[in-house]
Order: structure tokens, then sequence, then C-alpha cells
């Protein structure tokens, strides 16, 4: 029997757990980042997502799939068995971790120690939602759409900016500093390791909920609508905050939608793009080399009041 952590008992950690969420709305968000010590529940809550995301089409639990951090190019993408090929005359692919995790979640733990080229492959993958093998002049393609965490310790090593551009989503993690809320965290971790099996039923009809929301809010998610207005807005944050190009508005455009499906309302509203800019644009804003600059939602301050200002 599995003995994977409840997503819905874990404590504190809304930012994190939010962006799991959106993402198993609506993939098209493009995964996200979770930078912080070790011990802060990422990886915890990354396999209790797979939990209670709704099964595949064929009955199939989603589950994780993890890249480990000493994978090899062909083992990531798959082979092409060339001299069986030319023997007998048919292709001959093996498939590599980007096909197992296909429909399920990507998990890549440490990936600003994953080599640089290999982020680039998965991200690249990610993007286009296909992964595509060439060796001689012969290629193979395949479907590969996952849901694509990775997690960081920022004092083990940086991230290129490139790379950092290429995730939906950005949340950093820290330990509870509230006395009722380590406390808490002490309680439920005692009862889950002394009766596992009875602490994930207590957890049971949390996590069935929680299932139901995500496909209520799958089955939404088209008919989310967004004012003309706030299209204007999210342009405007980007250009506010200086963030080059248009991945930004793209992620804050898709995972404000997602966050209304999964709230239930019909359309995007200010105070969803306010909610989540901090987690789109906090990675991607300009900053020196070897600066460690956290977004300051001050800077956003005068855009928010202008907009309400224009409302009234």
């Amino acid at each position: 029997m599995s003995t994977i952590y409840p997503f819905t008992a874990l404590v504190g950690q809304d930012q994190m757990k939010l962006a799991l969420l959106l993402n198993a709305v609506d993939p098209r968000v493009g995964g996200v980042l979770i930078q912080g010590d070790k011990g802060t529940a990422k990886s915890t809550a990354v396999r209790g997502l797979a939990k209670v995301l709704p099964m595949h089409r064929d009955g199939t639990p989603m589950k994780v799939v993890d890249l480990p951090l000493h994978c090899t190019e062909d083992r990531l993408v798959g082979t092409l068995d060339i001299e069986r090929m030319l023997q007998e005359g048919k292709q001959k692919f093996s498939p590599g971790i980007l096909f197992e995790a296909h429909e399920n979640i990507l998990y890549v733990d440490e990936v600003n120690l994953l080599e640089d080229y290999l982020v680039d492959t998965l991200l690249d993958v990610a993007a286009m939602g296909v992964n595509r093998v060439e060796r001689e002049g012969i290629s193979h393609s395949h479907p590969s759409r996952f849901i694509l965490v990775g997690t960081m310790n920022p004092e083990e090593g940086a991230i290129r900016p490139q790379l950092l551009d290429r995730f939906g989503l950005s949340v950093t993690v820290k330990a509870e500093t509230d006395v009722a809320l380590r406390m808490e965290v002490l309680r439920r971790r005692l009862a889950f390791e002394d009766t596992p099996q009875a602490f994930i039923e207590s957890y049971r009809k949390d996590d069935e909920a929680l299932r139901k929301t995500i496909e209520t809010a799958r089955k939404a998610l088209p008919t989310i609508g967004v004012d003309a207005n706030l299209l204007e807005l999210i342009a405007n944050i980007s250009i506010t905050l200086g963030v080059e190009g248009h991945r930004s508005d793209i992620t804050l455009l898709n995972s404000s939608r997602a966050l209304a499906a999964l709230q239930g309302e019909p359309h995007v509203t200010m105070d969803h793009l306010k909610q989540l800019t901090p987690l789109v644009v906090s990675h991607r804003m300009k900053r020196k080399p070897f600066e460690q600059r956290e977004f300051d939602e001050t800077m956003l301050e005068n855009l928010w009041a202008t907009y309400e200002g224009i409302q009234k």
C-alpha cells in the first residue's frame, strides 16, 4: 500500500502548493521551480500532488518520474538503434525518461546542478510537448507533455537566467517560523510515522475533495474570461518591471485563468494578478551578476493604484 504523505496534510507553504495546483489545472503554466533549504517539504509536496491528480483516461494513476542528477542524454531522450535498423530495415527506438514522463509529473531535484545541455533539452521538450531524437539522419518523435517541477538549494549553486525564464513559476520556501505551525508539523509527522495508513486514511476525504476541485477547474478552464483592460495590465506589469520577452505575459495569463478556474470564478480579476505576479516575474527580473535580489511588491503599488483609479 502507498505510504506517500498526503498533499492536504502539508502545513503551510501555501505558495508552493498553489504553484503546483495551478500546473495541475493547466500544464501550459509551464512548470514550477521551487527554491529553498533542505527539509522544507519540496519533494513531499510533489509526490503528494501526484496522489490527488485525476486518473489518466485509461484509469491508471499519474506518477512522479524522477530525473537523476547524473542522467545521460540517451537516458533522457531515448536512443535509436541504427545498426539494427540497417540490418532489419525497421526503426528501433528505446524510450527514455521523457517518454515515461508523458502526462505525468517530471521531477528534477537539484536542477541547478544538472548539466546545462540536459536542462536545455528538457525545457525545449517541455515547451513543445514533443521529444524528437535524431541520429545519423534518422529521426523519431513522440509526445511528451508533463508537469515539470524543479527544486534547488540556491546555496549549492545558481541557475542560468536563460533557464530561469523557462520555468513558468518560481517560489521560495523557508522553514516555518511560527511556533504553532512548527508544532503542528511535528504532530502530523509523528502520527504519519507511527501509523501511516491510519494517517493517510484520515486525509482521504480531503484529498478526494481536492481531486474533484482540480477536475472541475480543468473542465471550466476554456470558459474563463479575461477583460481587455486586464490584458493591458498584464502587459504593463512586465514593462514596469523591465522583464524581457513575452513569456512572463503568457505565463501570468495562463496561471491567472487557472487560479480563477480553481476558485470557481468565471473571470480573471486583478486580485488574481496581484497574487500571482510575484510567482511569475520574481525569477525573470533583471539583476546584476551574483546579485540575489528578492521581489519587491512595492514596485507594483503605483501600477495597481493607477489601474484601480481608472476603474472607478
